[in-house]
This record gives C-alpha cells, structure tokens and sequence, in this order.
C-alpha cells in the first residue's frame, strides 16, 4: 500500500526501533504524556468552569480573561509536553496508531476542541462570557473527558 510507505518509514528510524524495544522508553513517554496532558486539562478545566460560572476554589472573584491569561503558561506547557510526547509515541507505532479506531478518535476529537477553542477566543467570549461561551466551556469539558477516554482506549482497541 503506498500510503503506508511513508508510515512504515517512519516506524523503522533507528529512535522508533529503539522506542519498541527499550523496556523503559515508551512507558516513561506514557507516563510524560499523562503528565502533560494533566497539566493542560487542569490549566483549561479552571478557565472552562469559571465560564460556566462555578462559584468555587475562588473562581467567582476573578473575570474570566485574567484567570486565563494567569493559567496561559501551564497550557502552553502542558500542551507542549503532551503533543512532543504524543508525537514522539506515534513514530514508533504510526501503522498500528493509523488503524486503531480509538486514535483515530481522539484525532478527531482533538481537531474539534482546537476548533471550539478558536471560535471562543475569535468571537471574543472570555471577555463578555454570554450563554454561547457557557455551551463552548460545556463541549470543551466534553470533549476533553472523550479525548482521554479515547486515548485509553488505544491500548485495549
């Protein structure tokens, strides 16, 4: 098949052969993954809860365009760490990854939350949250629980 070619390619780079064979590597990417993933969920779930107006853990005190700008570090962060782990996981099994339906899944999912987010952030909605900003910060909470159940469900799938 050729459109596997550059997948098989991939797959067969001495750092992707040392990926699947080293005991300790890819768990340890595992692990820096959910690390990552960890932080950018916590850093969004905060700005996503304070849009749909949760009064605790002090959220109700701060608009909720600072509380993101004070939370922009650990996303960035956290996305960074999860994506470069994520990619780096993918090497080693991109033609087992391209087949699994639950990766495929979180692709997807992954596309519509940065989607979500965009059109949050375009029309403005952190700076005058209305009901529309409420709805997006519901989906993203959604979407997120779907994209690490997804992610799971790669290993069992």
């Amino acid at each position: 098949m050729v459109a596997s070619t550059p997948l098989i390619a991939l797959t067969q780079l001495p750092f992707a052969v040392w990926l699947r064979t080293n005991s300790y590597a890819y768990p340890t990417l595992e692990i820096i993954h959910i690390l990552g993933l960890g932080t950018l969920l916590g850093s969004l779930l905060i700005v996503d809860l304070r849009l749909l107006g949760v009064r605790a853990f002090g959220l109700s005190n701060l608009p909720a365009v600072v509380l993101s700008i004070a939370v922009l570090p650990w996303t960035l962060l956290g996305f960074c760490i999860a994506a470069a782990s994520g990619l780096t996981m993918f090497f080693a099994r991109a033609g087992d990854l391209i087949g699994n339906k639950a990766f495929v899944l979180k692709i997807v999912l992954l596309c519509l939350v940065g989607i979500n987010a965009a059109m949050l952030h375009t029309r403005g909605g952190l700076a005058e949250p209305d009901g529309v900003t409420r709805v997006q910060a519901f989906v993203s909470i959604l979407i997120w629980v779907a994209i690490v159940a997804s992610g799971r469900m790669i290993a069992y799938i």
